[in-house]
């Protein structure tokens, strides 16, 4: 078992440069399913879950090529259409191989999928829209069983904002006949890289990044080249570590539009802000200032920097109030961060973080892909040394981040123990 081993209380100074995104790479990864021809990728991140995904698709007959962050699909000669439950339970994304297959093969068998426990985040949006498009989907000994001839557009409204339910629908239209329109469609950035990359293999949508999402279907893709987009949650990251250790951060390769909602709050926290057309830059002199924050889809505050947050905020003088709107299980990383010092008041889905001077090191665990980010922000930050287990959950999500994080001069290494 790996673990980060932490020396805290340097200021982090110096530029860093943020990977593909992880959100985004996995479901143009299944895109490559719905075309027989070459899919060439490029910055795309190198990720213990993107790993996993290609492990799945080479499982399933679909001949990968990886050199460094470039990966060439080409699922030509798929064996079998069955996503098994050994390598879905580890990562919630494989869901997103179900309407690749459906659409193009007209069968598809996927484990009911696993990932960080942060809630429920049930599949049922994409089962209801599936069978709107006329496929017969059951559910079979944890398996989720799609049968279909051609599918057929339909309008669909989800019940809820869903990323990776729209992001499944999407494919699964792009090969129906007809038209089809999705409604109360997520809005992430990585729905519109996803719709890009369709597009760039010919698929016909528009409204991606709006609350409706048109497809009018094609007969067949073809092959096509992409760049995954930046990864903003890694940013967002780094940002919110530059504000905890009262650094002096620039952070490259990102894109400052999608990062709104978090640099507006970091503003807001007191922290001084720059930034251009791929970089953005964060420099902290004081304590923070305490916050409100309520998590809501994009392009509200991202529940996936609530933790991070957090860690910020359990500095701050003052209490901020952290209010969590998206998943019902996601302040897992109370008790850590309350190891290292942090005064955290839990009521329902709101957390009141009274702000304190200095935060101890100690030895701490991951429990979710998010809160590992946040306990190494508070290790960075805290006075004295810390340990960070399970980082298996960070090597989920972030690239090679305690080498990132030498760079910008913390003192951070990870050993066996």
């Amino acid at each position: 078992m790996e673990k980060l081993k932490i020396r805290g209380g340097r200021r982090l100074v110096g530029e860093v440069r943020v990977s593909g995104a992880k959100n985004a790479a996995l479901p143009i990864l299944c895109a490559s399913l719905l075309t027989a021809r070459d899919l060439k990728l490029s910055n795309v991140p190198d990720l213990a879950d993107v790993r996993t995904m290609l492990r799945l698709l080479e499982g399933m007959g679909v001949k990968v090529e990886r050199r460094g962050h470039e990966v060439t699909l080409n699922a030509g000669a798929l064996t079998s259409t069955v996503a098994p439950y050994e390598l879905v339970k580890t990562m919630r994304a494989s869901i997103l191989t179900l309407c690749p297959l459906a659409a193009r093969f007209g069968s598809a068998r996927v484990s009911l999928p696993g990932g960080c426990a942060i809630g429920a985040r049930p599949v049922d949006q994409h089962i209801k829209g599936l069978r709107a498009l006329g496929a017969k989907v059951e559910i079979d000994h944890g398996y989720v069983d799609a049968q279909a001839s051609r599918l057929k557009g339909a309008r669909i409204v989800t019940d809820m904002v869903t990323v990776t339910g729209t992001e499944n629908l999407m494919m699964a239209a792009v090969l129906a006949e007809g038209r089809t329109v999705i409604e109360n469609a997520a809005r992430e950035p990585e729905v519109s890289d996803l719709a890009e990359c369709l597009n760039a293999m010919g698929a016909r949508i528009s409204g991606a990044g709006t609350p409706t999402i048109v497809i009018d279907g094609v007969e067949t893709l073809h092959g096509a080249e992409h760049r995954v987009i930046a990864d903003r949650i890694e940013a967002g990251s780094y940002l919110c570590a530059a504000a905890a250790t009262r650094g002096d951060v620039l952070v490259r390769g990102c894109v400052p539009h999608d990062l709104e909602a978090v640099t507006a709050k970091l503003a807001e926290m007191g922290a001084g802000l720059e930034q251009g057309g791929d970089w953005i830059r964060l420099s902290m002199s004081g304590r923070p200032h305490p916050v409100k924050i309520r998590t809501t889809p994009h392009p509200g505050f991202p529940t996936d920097m609530q933790a991070q947050f957090m860690a910020v905020a359990a500095l701050a003088d003052g209490a901020s109030e952290i209010t969590e709107t998206i998943f019902e299980n996601r302040f897992m990383h109370v008790p850590e961060l309350a190891r290292m010092g942090a005064k955290i008041r839990v009521n329902g889905n709101t957390a009141v973080v009274t702000g304190v001077e200095t935060l101890e090191g100690a030895d701490v665990m991951a429990t979710d892909l998010r809160a590992s980010a946040s306990l190494v922000i508070a290790a960075l930050a805290a006075q004295g040394e810390s340990t960070v287990d399970r980082l298996y959950h960070l090597d989920r999500g972030y690239e090679r981040m305690e080498e990132k994080l030498r760079v910008l001069g913390a003192d951070v290494e990870r050993v066996r123990g």
